[in-house]
């Protein structure tokens, strides 16, 4: 009987040992913290589609907009570390998230499992037709000689903070009016309702394009090559807005270092592709790459970063 028990015992550990060795057995959920149509979810789905071509599972999308990403966050935090949850984890969940609120929903380093970096979003400046301002200078000295009449619309925390730190260093006397999602700001940014915004090219790009919204700055390092003639906010007369929007893959907390190797191996391979990196690019991220220990660094150095401008500009915490 004794050699029954072991024979059983060893065949469950063997199946088990087998099931771990063929990660992954099974579709993979990445949580996504925005609502469909925007540049992030369009990023993600990209992503998806690669990594279940890669890796021979499908890459389940699963959209979870929320409490700044921090809903999105929470369901990650829980699941299993198998490997088969992962976390599209931008400055939003991993940055804004716990520096907006006194007591964070979670700890943005501990509580994750880095992966890989994806890359830096590009943001740009668009003001509505309405306003008679065509550079950054311009829109400064227009909001200044009309105190309290300009409203400017963000939907996302990059547009929040970064434009907490235009008005604080610029002086501006505006009105905050948050939307959620770029989608809706750039519907009443065209209607006159708000008159500027710092937005994500999707969707807003294509409408600048058709003449619908104007351009005045990049919040990024550098030019971006989907608008090579716009100057950055720092070229513009802004260095101080210094805010970065980032993304990284992450998952849950435990995650075996074989797994955690297997996933960056192939994001990593996946992002070094040419088509990739110009198929991303056209969303408004340039594509940079790193290890799971990068990632780590660079997660903690982003979140002391935004604690600190958030406190700076006197942000409300929730």
């Amino acid at each position: 009987m004794r050699i029954v028990y072991f024979v059983a015992a060893l065949l469950a550990f063997t199946v088990a040992q087998y099931a771990h060795s063929q990660y992954p057995n099974r579709p993979i959920r990445y949580i996504v913290p925005f609502p469909p149509g925007g540049s992030a979810d369009g990023i993600a789905r990209i992503m998806g589609q690669q990594m279940t071509q890669a890796m021979g599972q499908q890459w389940l999308v699963d959209n979870r907009p929320g409490a700044d990403g921090a809903l999105a966050g929470g369901i990650v935090i829980k699941a299993a570390p198998d490997g088969h949850t992962v976390f599209f984890g931008s400055n939003t969940p991993m940055s804004a998230a716990p520096a907006l609120r006194k007591v964070p929903p979670y700890d943005p380093v501990k509580d994750f499992t880095a992966i890989g970096l994806m890359g830096h979003f590009t943001f740009f400046l668009f003001v509505s037709p309405t306003v008679p301002a065509k550079s950054l200078g311009e829109l400064i000295d227009y909001a200044r000689a009309n105190p309290g009449k300009l409203n400017y619309g963000t939907g996302n925390t990059t547009s929040i903070v970064a434009t907490a730190q235009l008005r604080q260093q610029a002086k501006l006397d505006i009105t905050h009016v948050p939307y959620k999602g770029d989608a809706p700001t750039t519907a009443d940014l065209i209607g006159g309702r708000i008159q500027f915004a710092f937005m994500a090219p999707v969707p807003a790009l294509e409408q600048a394009r058709a003449g619908r919204l104007r351009m005045l700055a990049v919040l990024a390092p550098k030019r971006s090559p989907l608008a090579p003639d716009l100057p950055t906010v720092a070229e513009a007369g802004m260095p101080g807005v210094s805010i970065t929007p980032w993304v990284g893959l992450f998952g849950p907390a435990g995650i075996k270092a074989d797994i955690v190797a297997r996933l960056s191996r192939e994001l990593n391979t996946l992002l070094s592709r040419a088509d990739m990196r110009e198929q991303i690019g056209r969303q408004g991220v340039e594509v940079q790459t790193s290890t799971p220990a990068e990632l780590t660094a660079h997660t903690k150095e982003q979140y002391q970063a935004w604690a600190r401008v958030i406190a700076e500009t006197n942000i409300p915490r929730d």
